[in-house]
This record gives structure tokens, sequence and C-alpha cells, in this order.
């Protein structure tokens, strides 16, 4: 079950890592999956957008996609990337 105490530390994350590089991992469904580095743009009380590194589109996903899962987050820490959520 996902607590609303959750959720606000997760924008409090989130809004202090705005410009820092990820990498964004999720389902496209049968099987299928996808893996791409962005930068976190925005955050907002809702959702957090990203732009991507590789395109020049932007994606925009909701805290509870990270909370339940749905989108991993790996967040570049200046060495390496590690968990958003460990």
């Amino acid at each position: 079950m996902i607590c609303q105490n959750d959720i606000l530390n997760l924008k409090t994350d989130i809004s202090e890592k705005i410009g820092q590089k990820i990498i964004v991992r999720g389902s496209l469904g049968r099987s299928k999956s996808f893996e791409k580095e962005a930068t976190i743009e925005k955050a907002y009380p809702e959702i957090f957008v990203i732009k991507y590194d590789s395109e020049s589109s932007s994606a925009s996903y909701s805290y509870k996609d990270i909370l339940t899962k749905e989108v991993e987050v790996d967040v570049f820490d200046g060495v390496g990337y590690s968990p958003l959520i460990p």
C-alpha cells in the first residue's frame, strides 16, 4: 500500500534532482521493455517531466508509477547510477 508520506518523500527527492541524468526503465507490454537515458526537467504536484537524451522528446510520469514499480529510475550520482528507490 502506498502511503501519502511515501509520495511526499519521493516528490522532495525528485525536486532536489532536477537537472540530473537518470536512466528510466519500464515495460511496453508483451515482454517488451525500454531503457533510456534522460534528464529530470520539472517536478509538479502530481507528475514529473523528463527529457530523453537520445531523442528530442519528453515524457511525464506520476510519482505512483515509481512507487508501484511501473517505471524504475536510476539517478547518476557523479560516479555511477543508483536506484532512486532502493
